[in-house]
């Protein structure tokens, strides 16, 4: 799925339609009872920092969506019915959390409170109003210290519907964003039929959050992934790893506005060419992680290039249809190397020894460090993600569909990659710093990331 912000997800005009949490079930929420199922660290880590930030000042909008295409004349009762069946498929939709002191309770919703609320909201003629007005409307209804903390709209025409839905990072994830289409539609068009969609219980992140942090919790600051953390992060200076070229920010200055560069990166012939260059290695991600150690140690002439590595946690089949924020990181350190081949056979080595590190939720290892990571920035760390999104059910129609995941660009002082294998080939979203010196560096970094990819598709011949 293609990577975007909404001012360019292709938002054409109509009746905008919109729907969220009744106030029956938004009266039920405040009287629920404690649910015993704790939050994800990285949940509670998303929370607190968006508290901290605001804190600070600064309301920082860190909402994540997804747009698609329903095509024809859409029957909204027919819509709003899928819309709530795919609701109560996901557990972490109908829970949330409230503060008890400093600490952060959970409650869940039983499905038979969840009921959506329909309002028609207007029509739009002017894009660029309307794409104020859904930017506006989700900061709002899905802010990450808000409850709920979600949101559904529909852009009505007589040829087309285009669905936007925005939730706070701690409901969802990137995969979890690119099965929404698919799933939504499936159900839209079993109910269009009369037919009672037919769907397999899916497994709850809120289980998988409690699951998790028990296990987190059998560990302490003597455990070996601990130490590694504590060595890698001394090694990064005392912090965690930031892109490693000058992005024009000053020691200490204000969070700066965030800017995204969104654009393909190769076609698909090229994309695969690269896939099996990269393969005896491990493959593209291995490929794009050893070709940004190159580029960024030109570009800042850093001896060794250090990152986090973001993998996603669903380590049982159980968890692969669920929505929820499933996803760890894992260290590495690669040195300066003399070719793409020796980089690639660096990082395959760091992601071999290091890949378990991330089934501990980074901010327990970073609480058990006893170190002040108090979090002034929505990203601890700068990242560069690579995923093959092409065995997603439904892949093959985002084009058709106009599907996009949706990024909410606004305050921060990391550079995040994220680099998709499309059917189409491989397209690159980056959010970065606003300022001339980081968008001089990160353009460069994406052309030099191109040119290697093209270089490699039609490789010399190797030297043995």
């Amino acid at each position: 799925m293609r990577i975007s912000d909404i001012q360019r997800c292709e938002v054409r005009p109509g009746q905008l339609v919109e729907w969220s949490f009744s106030p029956a079930t938004v009266a039920a929420a405040t009287v629920l009872p404690t649910d015993p199922r704790p939050p994800a660290y990285i949940q509670e880590s998303h929370i607190r920092t968006a508290r901290s930030v605001r804190e600070g000042g600064l309301f920082v909008p860190t909402w994540l969506g997804t747009a698609f295409d329903l095509p024809g004349q859409v029957d909204l009762d027919v819509l709003e019915q899928a819309l709530h069946g795919w609701t109560l498929r996901h557990e972490t939709l109908r829970s949330g959390f409230r503060w008890v002191g400093d600490e952060m309770h959970r409650f869940t919703l039983d499905e038979d409170n969840v009921t959506l609320h329909r309002e028609v909201v207007g029509d739009f003629a002017d894009v660029d109003v309307l794409v104020r007005h859904l930017q506006d409307r989700f900061d709002n209804a899905a802010d990450a210290l808000g409850w709920p903390n979600l949101i559904y709209t529909a852009v009505v025409r007589e040829d087309s519907t285009s669905v936007y839905l925005a939730f706070d990072h701690t409901n969802v994830d990137a995969y979890s964003l690119q099965r929404i289409p698919h799933e939504v539609q499936e159900l839209y068009t079993a109910r269009a039929a009369g037919r009672l969609p037919t769907a397999t219980p899916v497994s709850s992140y809120v289980d998988f959050c409690e699951q998790e942090r028990v296990n987190a919790n059998a560990i302490d600051d003597t455990h070996a992934i601990v130490t590694r953390w504590r060595e890698f992060i001394g090694r990064c200076g005392g912090r965690l790893p930031e892109f490693a070229v000058d992005l024009g920010l000053q020691p200490g200055g204000v969070l700066p506005v965030q800017k995204l560069m969104r654009e393909p990166l190769v076609d698909a012939a090229a994309a695969a060419a690269f896939e099996t260059y990269c393969r005896p290695y491990g493959g593209s991600l291995v490929g794009v992680l050893a070709a940004t150690s190159l580029i960024v140690q030109e570009i800042g002439g850093q001896p060794v290039y250090r990152t986090v590595v973001p993998f996603h946690t669903r380590l049982k089949s159980a968890w692969s249809d669920s929505v929820g924020w499933y996803v760890g990181g894992a260290p590495i350190e690669v040195p300066a190397a003399r070719d793409f081949d020796a980089a690639l056979a660096s990082v395959r080595a760091q992601l071999q020894a290091n890949r378990s590190l991330a089934r501990i939720p980074l901010a327990r290892v970073l609480r058990l460090l006893g170190e002040d990571f108090r979090p002034t920035s929505p990203d601890l760390y700068s990242i560069i993600s690579y995923v093959d999104a092409r065995l997603t059910p439904g892949s093959v129609c985002w084009t058709e569909q106009r599907a996009y995941g949706l990024l909410r660009v606004s305050y921060g002082d990391q550079v995040c990659a994220w680099v998709n294998r499309l059917h189409e080939g491989l397209w690159i979203a980056c959010r970065y710093p606003d300022t001339d010196v980081a968008c001089k560096n990160v353009s460069l970094y994406v052309e030099k990331l191109r040119e290697l990819i093209v270089s490699v598709a039609v490789p010399e011949p190797r030297s043995e």
